[in-house]
This record gives C-alpha cells, structure tokens and sequence, in this order.
C-alpha cells in the first residue's frame, strides 16, 4: 500500500528539516482526503508539519437547510483543537469568527487567528515556515509568519462557490491578493491554469493514493452485498453541485440499474427513488471493501454553474485507479483522458454493460502517484 511505513521511510521527497504551515481549503477530520493531504503526509517524515483545517468562508444563513449540520460538524472539530495524528503531522482547527464581509470582523478574527498560530508554532519549535495556502481566507494571515517561501495552490474558481455566504468580490480581492505574494502559483486545474497569465503559475495535476484504490479488497462489505448489479457508483461530497433531477431521470428509466452512493450529504440533496442506495461518510480505509462492488463509477456534477466547470474532481483518478469503467458529465479538466467516458445529460441514460478494465486507465492514474514526484 502506498501509505505503508516501511515504503514512505525509503523514500526521499526533496525537502527536509523545514517548517511547513499548510492553510488547507478542508477539514481534516471530516472530508475526503485531496491531494495535499497525500503530499503532507509524506514531507512530515522528514518535516514538522502543521495543517490548518479549512477557515471558513462564511457560514450560510440560519434558513439553510445546512446551517445546523455545518455548525454541528464545525464544533465537532473545533473540539480537537490541537491534535498529532499517526501520519506525523499537527492538525489545528482554530477558533475564528466567520465574518470576513466585515471590516471590524476581519480585523478580529485575524487577531484570533494570529494569537492561536503563533501559540502552536511556538509549542511545536515551527521557525520561518514553508506557508502552503489553499483557501482565500488566509490571505490576512500570511504576512505575519515570517514564512521562509509562500506557495498558493488553487483548486477551484473560489469566488464561483454558491456554498460560500462570503461576498464574489472579497474572495476575489483575497485570491488576487495571495497571487501577488506567493512566489509559486500551483494550479490543480487545467481550465483555471491555462486562463492564467501569471509567469509564476505551474500546474500540479490532482493525484491519488493510487495503490489504496487499485488493491482490490478481498471482500465486499456486507453491508452493500445484497445491492443487486448493475450497480452504478460514486463516492464523495453530495451537495449543489450533484444533478439529483438527472440521477431520478436515469434511475426511472433503467429500474434495473442500482446506484450505490457513498459520502457526506447535504440536507439539500435527497434521493428518492427505490434504486439509489445511500450509504453514510466511511473512513478511507474502508473504501476498498464497499467499492468492490460497483460495477461503473459516475460523477453526475450539474454543469448548469460556473464552479463546477471549473473542477478537477480527485475522485475521477481515484476511480480511474480502481481499473473499472468511468461515466462522468462533461468536465473540461477529462476532456482528453483515456479511459474516461463523458456523456451530456441527455445521453447519460444511454450508459452500456460495464466494459473491462483498460490498461490505459491505471497508467494515466499511476502517473499521478505523488509518492513518485520529485
């Protein structure tokens, strides 16, 4: 497995003996692994690593369905506070106050965030850090690290984000803000890169931890071994961005088809059709067990907003690694990756038996394989 001891011990990622503060645009405890997380955890062998969960671009309105569950799951984090995980490195949820459309409360909640960082640095021997930003709002924070190098990974078209109750244009000045201080401007999309004229811009493909999704499990989770097949699968956030009205539509013109979803759902997102199986958010270890029975992997996204368009989704190549079939809707980021099916919302129902696997597909996926860049 790629996140065995022995096999990370061996190998030499290029950096050693530094600091590294990671503000990172998720939270830790609570969603799906991205790329940096892989990253992290190999640089913390020979590194003191610091991971900052996501701060938060402003919570939704008290109307929300989500306001409750968001609160709910924040506080669950906020809890933990300081934790070392066994992977080696610090994760740190910081108290803040989610009011960065406010002049007064950008200044407040930088003072908060300062006093709880620099604490934590001081408690961990951090000096002169390596700052890796993924999320906007960090941009009031960096110029008071002393940060030996600023790096500003940008993943998605933040200032797009309908889940975000923070002001198109805040989050623009932030983001525009952190492009003129990083010296490096890392791209996980190919759309967002190529709209780029920036001269310190590179782009970083999403990748995966692609032996954990290519081992296949042994056993299926009995839990979803009675789920007749075909089973069509996905696994991830469910929240504004899923075509829930496509996925009905499919689901009453193929009664035959079963879909298998897995992962953290909005209250936004219900599913009602006898066909389509949720099941709960499953610890990464897990996965292997319950996926092994899915037949197709989809990635039904809306295409009707801007944010979407713009994803590079990890899923895709952690799907691509399983070596099964690959149904997504159209994404610019997979327009030209083998082993990937895109189908618009009128053909979708037009999905076929489930092919075999394509040497092509795990190839494309292995070149991702962060444990082999240098």
């Amino acid at each position: 497995m790629l996140d065995d001891d022995s096999r990370l011990n061996t190998t030499d990622y290029g950096l050693a003996g530094e600091s590294i503060v990671c503000f990172a645009g998720e939270d830790w405890w609570y969603h799906h692994p991205h790329s940096k997380n892989h990253i992290l955890k190999r640089l913390a062998l020979q590194n003191k690593v610091l991971f900052v969960n996501s701060l938060t671009m402003g919570l939704p309105s008290a109307s929300n369905p989500d306001f409750f569950l968001k609160i709910r799951r924040k506080l669950r984090s906020h809890m933990r506070w300081l934790r070392k995980v066994p992977e080696g490195l610090y994760v740190l949820t910081p108290i803040s106050v989610p009011l960065y459309g406010s002049r007064l409360g950008r200044v407040l909640n930088r003072w908060l965030l300062l006093a709880q960082l620099h604490l934590v640095m001081l408690f961990l021997h951090m000096r002169k850090p390596v700052v890796w930003v993924a999320i906007p709002t960090a941009a009031d924070l960096i110029d008071s690290l002393d940060a030996k190098l600023i790096l500003y990974q940008v993943s998605d078209k933040y200032e797009a984000n309908e889940d975000s109750a923070l002001s198109a244009i805040i989050i623009r000045e932030m983001d525009q803000y952190l492009k003129q201080r990083a010296a490096v401007v890392m791209y996980s999309g190919r759309k967002l890169f190529e709209e780029s004229d920036l001269p310190h811009r590179y782009f970083m493909e999403q990748a995966v931890d692609f032996e954990h999704f290519a081992a296949a499990s042994p056993d299926t989770e009995p839990e979803v071994a009675d789920i007749p097949h075909p089973v069509l699968g996905y696994f991830g956030a469910m929240d504004y961005v899923m075509d829930v009205p496509l996925m009905e539509e499919v689901a009453k013109r193929r009664p035959q088809w079963h879909w298998l979803m897995i992962g953290r759902k909005s209250n936004l997102v219900q599913f009602n059709s006898p066909n389509i199986h949720y099941i709960r958010p499953l610890p990464y270890s897990d996965l292997p067990r319950y996926i092994r029975h899915i037949d197709v992997f989809v990635l039904p996204w809306s295409q009707s907003n801007t944010f979407t368009s713009y994803g590079s989704a990890i899923k895709v190549r952690e799907y691509l690694a399983t070596g099964k079939p690959v149904v997504i809707s159209p994404l610019y980021e997979y327009l030209n990756t083998p082993g990937v099916r895109l189908r618009s919302r009128v053909h979708f129902a037009t999905i076929t038996r489930p092919t075999s696997c394509c040497a092509s597909r795990l190839f494309v996926t292995a070149l991702g394989i962060f444990a082999h860049v240098r």
